[in-house]
């Protein structure tokens, strides 16, 4: 009798350990390899959206998964852009539309490092992830993190806790040639990082370099449990400084310029305006010093090296054990200006504010090299990654997964892409129209079939009333209002 129950408890065991072998393989979930660049807009050449651009590594990686050419972000700034992204909430639910509040000080929410984390994942990141700023990293959201190191004076000073108010260039700078810059009559919004021009660094000698390098040796030694890994570049955010290897391969009287129409804001609301007036003294300011080229081939050469960057991780990826079960994700946070709608920088609602590169290579998901038209933005990222690597659902999230899209892309996609700037701004972006609406209740409305850049302001005709109608269903009526800094708490 003994001999039977050892027997049986023998046989339980192995049932036990079967069961568990079994949990074990229904739970190999993907690594995440997200890769965050800064201020890059649609300059990519998978996108088209420059002829002389070069980026053979955001091509190649798009030519690997889904890229979503109809891609918008959360928000046109830094801080909410990111806020929303990786807490998967648009502005209007959080309260965060810029970039003055360190945002976990003032709200407490998963977001998507902290929710892997949580759910049995190694989480690391470095570089600029969250906002750049001291205190808007959430540390306990990582295992590990690797600090940005900064090429521009002004960014390492201000990380650093110094005073900037007095800032000066040191010698050999400002690299752009326009001296005295913070002195000139209605400078730039801010002079201190309002630079460009190439640096005679070695690309691991730059900020960027140093992080990719540690992520690179990461990958080629990762841990055994599925592993999160976040890398931010800077770039091509301004200063414009790249190693001079990457200006060498643009000729600035050859470079195309960005379409400009004279008259272009003519027919635009009193808010519109006032969104183009923004920054209207750095692009006078570039004009005036005969500085456009330059400042053009600058923020082509950023690009490129950021896709260098982008190269190297996938470089490193491609050389480990672990790249056949690796979601690869590259965002931008937002687009930018350089000189469309006489704006240079970001914090409009339009087109070249909002469009970013997005892409998502996902093994086992669709097929490779999908040009998905369809109306996507970085608040689907959160839900999209909970599919794709299986984790629990987190309620309330303002977007919605795109896995459907990596292997349907053609499918029916009723949800247009939402932006926000400021309370109560929106922009509303489906596969051919972009309807913009202020606060003030001004408005704007797009046909991209037949006005790609945006030109003509249809929203005082009455033949697009139902059209306008339509779109502006989908405007939340609920936002709150915007955040302000608050005493400093603890991090949770």
């Amino acid at each position: 009798m003994m001999k039977f129950c050892g027997g049986m408890i023998s046989l339980c065991l192995l049932l036990v350990i079967a069961i568990t072998d079994i949990s074990i393989a229904s739970t190999n979930q993907p690594n995440v390899l997200m890769i965050v660049v800064d201020d890059m807009n649609d300059w990519v050449g998978c996108l088209g959206g420059h002829p002389n651009v070069k980026t053979p590594n955001i091509d190649r990686l798009a030519a690997r998964g889904t890229l979503f050419s109809n891609a918008h972000c959360a928000a046109p700034v830094c801080n909410p852009s990111r806020v929303a992204t990786l807490t998967g909430l648009r502005p209007g639910k959080t309260g965060i539309y810029d970039n003055s509040v360190p945002w976990h000080e003032a709200i407490d929410v998963t977001t998507i490092p902290q929710h892997f984390k949580r759910n049995g994942y190694h989480v690391i990141g470095g570089g600029k992830i969250y906002h750049h700023m001291p205190g808007f990293n959430r540390p306990s959201d990582w295992h590990e993190y690797f600090h940005q190191v900064f090429d521009g004076h002004y960014q390492s000073q201000l990380h650093q806790g110094l005073d900037v108010r007095n800032f000066r260039f040191p010698p050999g700078y400002p690299l752009n040639g326009i001296e005295n810059v913070k002195l000139m009559h209605k400078p730039p919004k801010n002079p201190r990082e309002f630079d460009w021009g190439p640096l005679n660094k070695t690309d691991q000698e730059t900020g960027d370099g140093k992080l990719v390098q540690w992520a690179a040796d990461f990958l080629r030694d990762p841990p055994d449990k599925p592993f999160f890994l976040a890398a931010g570049i800077y770039r091509p955010h301004l200063p414009f400084y790249a190693p001079r290897h990457y200006f060498d391969q643009y000729d600035a009287d050859s470079i195309n310029l960005p379409q400009i129409k004279e008259g272009d804001l003519d027919d635009l609301p009193k808010s519109g305006l006032a969104f183009a007036s923004q920054r209207r003294e750095d692009y006078e300011l570039i004009i005036r010093e005969g500085k456009y080229r330059e400042l053009v081939k600058a923020y082509l050469s950023s690009i490129t090296f950021a896709d260098a960057m982008i190269g190297t991780l996938l470089d490193a990826l491609d050389q480990s054990d672990c790249s056949d079960n690796t979601v690869i994700v590259l965002w931008s946070d937002h687009g930018w200006h350089l000189g469309e709608k006489k704006h240079l920088h970001k914090f409009t609602l339009w087109e070249r504010s909002t469009r970013i590169p997005f892409i998502i290579a996902a093994p086992g998901k669709g097929s490779p090299g999908i040009n998905c038209q369809r109306p996507v933005g970085l608040l689907d990222l959160f839900p999209t990654l909970n599919e794709l690597c299986r984790l629990p659902e987190v309620k309330g999230l303002s977007g919605q997964s795109v896995v459907p899209l990596l292997s349907e892309p053609m499918q029916d996609w009723d949800q247009p892409a939402l932006t926000a700037q400021g309370a109560d701004n929106h922009a509303v972006r489906t596969r051919r129209w972009r309807y913009i609406r202020y606060a003030d209740g001004g408005e704007e409305l797009y046909d991209h079939d037949k006005d790609p850049n945006e030109w003509t302001n249809l929203a005082t005709q009455p033949e697009y009333a139902e059209i306008k109608t339509e779109l502006a269903q989908w405007i939340p009526q609920d936002n709150v209002k915007p955040l302000r800094k608050m005493k400093k708490r603890s991090s949770k």
